[in-house]
Protein backbone atom coordinates (compact mmCIF):
# COMPACT_ATOMS: atom_id res chain seq x y z
CA UNK A 1 0.00 0.00 0.00
CA UNK A 2 2.71 2.61 0.98
CA UNK A 3 4.66 1.34 -2.35
CA UNK A 4 1.20 2.75 -4.09
CA UNK A 5 0.96 6.28 -2.31
CA UNK A 6 3.48 7.80 -4.25
CA UNK A 7 2.45 6.97 -7.77
CA UNK A 8 -1.10 7.69 -6.55
CA UNK A 9 0.04 11.49 -5.50
CA UNK A 10 1.98 12.11 -8.19
CA UNK A 11 -1.13 11.15 -10.50
CA UNK A 12 -3.48 13.20 -8.47
CA UNK A 13 -0.96 16.23 -8.50
CA UNK A 14 -0.86 16.13 -12.14
CA UNK A 15 -4.69 15.86 -12.84
CA UNK A 16 -5.32 18.72 -10.61
CA UNK A 17 -3.03 21.07 -12.80
CA UNK A 18 -5.21 19.62 -15.58
CA UNK A 19 -7.94 20.44 -14.30
CA UNK A 20 -9.14 23.88 -15.48
CA UNK A 21 -9.53 26.35 -12.73
CA UNK A 22 -12.59 27.65 -11.84
CA UNK A 23 -14.46 30.54 -12.69
CA UNK A 24 -13.38 33.57 -10.77
CA UNK A 25 -16.68 35.33 -9.36
CA UNK A 26 -16.78 39.30 -11.06
CA UNK A 27 -17.06 41.83 -8.59
CA UNK A 28 -20.49 43.38 -10.17
CA UNK A 29 -20.40 46.92 -8.57
CA UNK A 30 -16.74 47.63 -9.57
CA UNK A 31 -17.83 50.24 -12.04
CA UNK A 32 -20.61 51.52 -13.87
CA UNK A 33 -19.90 50.06 -16.62
CA UNK A 34 -17.90 46.57 -17.86
CA UNK A 35 -16.58 44.83 -21.67
CA UNK A 36 -17.00 41.16 -21.58
CA UNK A 37 -14.01 38.99 -22.41
CA UNK A 38 -14.92 35.37 -22.76
CA UNK A 39 -12.01 32.55 -22.89
CA UNK A 40 -11.43 32.93 -19.78
CA UNK A 41 -14.69 34.50 -19.02
CA UNK A 42 -14.27 38.50 -17.75
CA UNK A 43 -15.92 41.72 -16.91
CA UNK A 44 -13.42 43.89 -17.56
CA UNK A 45 -14.40 47.28 -15.65
CA UNK A 46 -14.28 50.68 -17.64
CA UNK A 47 -14.49 53.35 -15.03
CA UNK A 48 -14.11 56.23 -17.81
CA UNK A 49 -16.73 55.57 -20.86
CA UNK A 50 -16.41 57.22 -24.09
CA UNK A 51 -19.49 59.26 -24.55
CA UNK A 52 -21.34 62.36 -25.04
CA UNK A 53 -23.63 64.32 -22.90
CA UNK A 54 -27.74 63.05 -23.76
CA UNK A 55 -28.26 66.99 -24.55
CA UNK A 56 -25.67 67.35 -27.10
CA UNK A 57 -27.43 64.52 -29.13
CA UNK A 58 -29.64 66.78 -31.93
CA UNK A 59 -32.02 65.44 -34.46
CA UNK A 60 -32.79 61.99 -32.21
CA UNK A 61 -35.01 63.87 -29.66
CA UNK A 62 -38.18 61.33 -30.40
CA UNK A 63 -35.92 57.96 -30.20
CA UNK A 64 -34.01 59.51 -27.36
CA UNK A 65 -37.13 59.92 -25.97
CA UNK A 66 -38.60 56.35 -25.76
CA UNK A 67 -35.26 54.61 -25.13
CA UNK A 68 -34.86 57.16 -22.23
CA UNK A 69 -38.17 56.10 -20.89
CA UNK A 70 -37.89 52.37 -22.17
CA UNK A 71 -34.32 52.43 -19.30
CA UNK A 72 -36.18 54.54 -16.83
CA UNK A 73 -38.83 51.82 -16.68
CA UNK A 74 -36.07 48.87 -16.24
CA UNK A 75 -33.73 50.38 -13.73
CA UNK A 76 -36.63 50.87 -11.29
CA UNK A 77 -37.67 47.35 -11.67
CA UNK A 78 -40.74 47.60 -14.24
CA UNK A 79 -41.17 45.68 -17.24
CA UNK A 80 -39.13 46.55 -20.10
CA UNK A 81 -38.01 45.86 -23.87
CA UNK A 82 -34.66 44.90 -25.79
CA UNK A 83 -33.73 47.97 -28.17
CA UNK A 84 -32.11 47.42 -31.60
CA UNK A 85 -31.15 50.92 -32.97
CA UNK A 86 -31.14 50.52 -36.77
CA UNK A 87 -30.63 52.83 -39.49
CA UNK A 88 -28.30 55.78 -40.74
CA UNK A 89 -24.49 55.38 -40.21
CA UNK A 90 -22.80 57.79 -37.69
CA UNK A 91 -26.43 58.99 -36.63
CA UNK A 92 -25.09 58.51 -33.08
CA UNK A 93 -26.86 55.23 -32.60
CA UNK A 94 -23.98 53.95 -30.13
CA UNK A 95 -23.36 57.45 -28.57
CA UNK A 96 -27.46 57.17 -27.68
CA UNK A 97 -27.47 54.15 -25.50
CA UNK A 98 -24.08 54.99 -23.55
CA UNK A 99 -25.74 58.69 -22.52
CA UNK A 100 -29.14 57.11 -21.46
CA UNK A 101 -27.30 55.16 -19.37
CA UNK A 102 -25.20 57.60 -17.84
CA UNK A 103 -28.49 59.39 -17.61
CA UNK A 104 -30.46 57.02 -16.12
CA UNK A 105 -27.30 55.36 -13.83
CA UNK A 106 -26.98 59.10 -12.41
CA UNK A 107 -30.76 59.01 -11.46
CA UNK A 108 -30.71 55.32 -9.32
CA UNK A 109 -27.08 56.35 -8.21
CA UNK A 110 -25.16 53.56 -9.73
CA UNK A 111 -27.74 51.21 -9.43
CA UNK A 112 -28.10 50.63 -13.74
CA UNK A 113 -24.86 49.30 -15.42
CA UNK A 114 -23.81 48.77 -18.78
CA UNK A 115 -21.96 45.90 -20.37
CA UNK A 116 -20.25 45.98 -23.73
CA UNK A 117 -20.41 42.49 -25.49
CA UNK A 118 -19.00 42.56 -28.91
CA UNK A 119 -19.86 41.28 -32.14
CA UNK A 120 -17.86 37.90 -32.95
CA UNK A 121 -18.85 36.82 -28.72
CA UNK A 122 -22.50 36.59 -28.79
CA UNK A 123 -21.92 32.53 -28.76
CA UNK A 124 -20.75 33.29 -25.07
CA UNK A 125 -23.91 35.30 -24.04
CA UNK A 126 -25.56 32.36 -22.09
CA UNK A 127 -22.11 32.64 -19.98
CA UNK A 128 -22.49 35.75 -19.17
CA UNK A 129 -25.92 36.04 -18.33
CA UNK A 130 -25.15 33.64 -16.09
CA UNK A 131 -22.78 35.46 -14.33
CA UNK A 132 -25.55 38.48 -14.04
CA UNK A 133 -28.34 36.56 -13.30
CA UNK A 134 -29.61 37.13 -9.67
CA UNK A 135 -27.63 40.16 -8.59
CA UNK A 136 -29.30 42.93 -7.34
CA UNK A 137 -28.12 45.14 -9.92
CA UNK A 138 -29.46 45.82 -13.04
CA UNK A 139 -27.56 45.56 -16.48
CA UNK A 140 -27.65 46.90 -19.71
CA UNK A 141 -26.33 44.49 -22.33
CA UNK A 142 -25.01 46.29 -25.40
CA UNK A 143 -23.88 45.08 -29.14
CA UNK A 144 -22.54 48.00 -31.08
CA UNK A 145 -22.85 47.22 -35.02
CA UNK A 146 -24.84 43.96 -34.53
CA UNK A 147 -25.45 42.04 -37.70
CA UNK A 148 -24.95 38.45 -39.15
CA UNK A 149 -23.60 37.14 -42.58
CA UNK A 150 -24.46 34.25 -45.07
CA UNK A 151 -22.82 31.28 -43.09
CA UNK A 152 -23.22 32.98 -39.50
CA UNK A 153 -25.49 30.25 -37.28
CA UNK A 154 -24.64 32.30 -33.97
CA UNK A 155 -27.97 34.73 -34.24
CA UNK A 156 -29.50 31.31 -33.41
CA UNK A 157 -28.34 31.39 -30.00
CA UNK A 158 -29.06 35.37 -29.70
CA UNK A 159 -32.94 34.57 -30.62
CA UNK A 160 -33.15 31.82 -27.63
CA UNK A 161 -31.33 34.42 -24.88
CA UNK A 162 -33.49 36.89 -26.21
CA UNK A 163 -36.80 35.17 -25.56
CA UNK A 164 -37.36 31.66 -26.51
CA UNK A 165 -34.97 29.82 -24.15
CA UNK A 166 -36.06 27.79 -21.66
CA UNK A 167 -34.63 30.14 -18.99
CA UNK A 168 -35.09 33.20 -21.24
CA UNK A 169 -33.81 36.79 -20.23
CA UNK A 170 -33.25 37.71 -16.74
CA UNK A 171 -35.66 39.67 -15.28
CA UNK A 172 -32.18 42.29 -14.00
CA UNK A 173 -30.65 42.34 -17.76
CA UNK A 174 -31.87 43.96 -20.87
CA UNK A 175 -30.45 43.86 -24.74
CA UNK A 176 -29.74 46.98 -26.47
CA UNK A 177 -27.84 46.33 -29.96
CA UNK A 178 -27.28 48.95 -33.00
CA UNK A 179 -26.96 48.11 -36.44
CA UNK A 180 -27.41 49.63 -40.07
CA UNK A 181 -29.82 46.87 -41.28
CA UNK A 182 -33.00 46.40 -39.57
CA UNK A 183 -33.35 42.74 -40.07
CA UNK A 184 -29.50 42.30 -38.96
CA UNK A 185 -29.31 40.52 -42.35
CA UNK A 186 -28.12 41.68 -45.56
CA UNK A 187 -30.92 42.00 -48.26
CA UNK A 188 -28.92 39.92 -50.94
CA UNK A 189 -28.73 37.07 -48.18
CA UNK A 190 -32.34 37.50 -47.57
CA UNK A 191 -33.28 37.52 -51.36
CA UNK A 192 -30.83 34.48 -51.95
CA UNK A 193 -32.63 31.93 -49.42
CA UNK A 194 -35.98 33.24 -50.73
CA UNK A 195 -34.91 32.11 -54.30
CA UNK A 196 -33.31 29.05 -53.63
CA UNK A 197 -35.75 27.74 -50.49
CA UNK A 198 -38.50 25.36 -51.65
CA UNK A 199 -41.04 27.59 -49.27
CA UNK A 200 -39.18 30.95 -49.34
CA UNK A 201 -41.52 32.86 -46.58
CA UNK A 202 -40.29 29.91 -43.62
CA UNK A 203 -36.51 30.31 -45.27
CA UNK A 204 -36.36 34.13 -44.33
CA UNK A 205 -38.90 34.00 -41.52
CA UNK A 206 -36.29 32.34 -39.32
CA UNK A 207 -33.71 34.78 -39.86
CA UNK A 208 -35.90 38.05 -40.13
CA UNK A 209 -37.80 36.71 -36.18
CA UNK A 210 -34.37 37.94 -34.83
CA UNK A 211 -35.10 41.39 -35.21
CA UNK A 212 -38.71 40.41 -33.67
CA UNK A 213 -37.07 39.67 -30.29
CA UNK A 214 -36.60 43.79 -29.95
CA UNK A 215 -39.63 45.19 -28.83
CA UNK A 216 -38.87 48.60 -29.85
CA UNK A 217 -37.22 49.21 -33.10
CA UNK A 218 -35.90 52.96 -33.31
CA UNK A 219 -35.03 54.29 -36.49
CA UNK A 220 -32.01 56.61 -37.24
CA UNK A 221 -32.17 58.67 -40.57
CA UNK A 222 -30.38 60.55 -42.67
CA UNK A 223 -29.21 64.39 -41.04
CA UNK A 224 -30.78 67.34 -42.59
CA UNK A 225 -28.64 70.39 -42.70
CA UNK A 226 -30.75 72.04 -39.99
CA UNK A 227 -29.69 69.42 -37.39
CA UNK A 228 -26.48 68.99 -38.86
CA UNK A 229 -26.15 72.95 -37.74
CA UNK A 230 -28.06 72.50 -34.52
CA UNK A 231 -25.50 69.70 -33.61
CA UNK A 232 -22.75 71.93 -34.44
CA UNK A 233 -24.47 74.80 -32.78
CA UNK A 234 -24.61 72.36 -29.25
CA UNK A 235 -20.55 71.51 -29.57
CA UNK A 236 -19.67 75.50 -29.65
CA UNK A 237 -21.97 76.53 -26.96
CA UNK A 238 -20.98 73.36 -24.75
CA UNK A 239 -16.96 73.84 -25.53
CA UNK A 240 -17.21 77.68 -25.75
CA UNK A 241 -15.25 77.35 -29.28
CA UNK A 242 -14.86 81.60 -30.69
CA UNK A 243 -15.79 81.13 -34.08
CA UNK A 244 -18.96 83.25 -35.41
CA UNK A 245 -22.08 81.55 -36.80
CA UNK A 246 -21.20 82.44 -39.98
CA UNK A 247 -17.76 81.18 -40.21
CA UNK A 248 -19.05 78.28 -38.63
CA UNK A 249 -21.56 77.12 -41.33
CA UNK A 250 -19.52 77.81 -44.41
CA UNK A 251 -16.75 75.72 -42.49
CA UNK A 252 -19.22 73.23 -41.97
CA UNK A 253 -20.80 72.80 -45.03
CA UNK A 254 -17.24 72.69 -46.95
CA UNK A 255 -16.39 70.22 -44.69
CA UNK A 256 -19.73 68.14 -44.95
CA UNK A 257 -19.31 68.11 -49.47
CA UNK A 258 -15.48 67.11 -48.66
CA UNK A 259 -17.07 64.18 -46.80
CA UNK A 260 -19.78 63.50 -48.79
CA UNK A 261 -22.40 63.26 -46.10
CA UNK A 262 -23.85 64.96 -43.02
CA UNK A 263 -24.33 63.29 -40.01
CA UNK A 264 -23.49 63.38 -36.06
CA UNK A 265 -20.24 61.75 -36.60
CA UNK A 266 -19.51 64.51 -39.30
CA UNK A 267 -20.41 67.52 -36.84
CA UNK A 268 -18.05 65.87 -34.44
CA UNK A 269 -15.04 65.48 -36.82
CA UNK A 270 -15.42 68.95 -37.50
CA UNK A 271 -15.48 70.09 -33.73
CA UNK A 272 -12.61 67.75 -33.51
CA UNK A 273 -10.69 69.84 -36.36
CA UNK A 274 -11.78 73.51 -35.34
CA UNK A 275 -11.10 72.74 -31.82
CA UNK A 276 -7.02 71.87 -32.96
CA UNK A 277 -7.61 74.68 -35.35
CA UNK A 278 -8.30 77.32 -33.08
CA UNK A 279 -6.23 76.20 -30.51
CA UNK A 280 -8.85 75.68 -27.72
CA UNK A 281 -9.52 71.70 -26.07
CA UNK A 282 -12.32 70.09 -25.73
CA UNK A 283 -12.40 70.06 -22.40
Amino acid sequence: MHELLGPLTRIAEALERLAPAPAKIPDLNAADAFIWHPDPDVLDPVHQVNRVDLDLLKGVERVRDILVDNTRRFAQGQAANNALLWGARGMGKSSLVKAVHASVSAETRGGLALVEIHREDIPSLPRLLKLLRGSARRFILFCDDLSFDADDASYKSLKAVLEGGIEGRPQNVVFYATSNRRHLLPRDMMENERSTAINPHEAVEEKVSLSDRFGLWLGFHNCSQDDYFAMLDGYVARYGLKIGPEQLRAEAVEWSMTRGARSGRVAWQFIQDLSGRLGQPLH
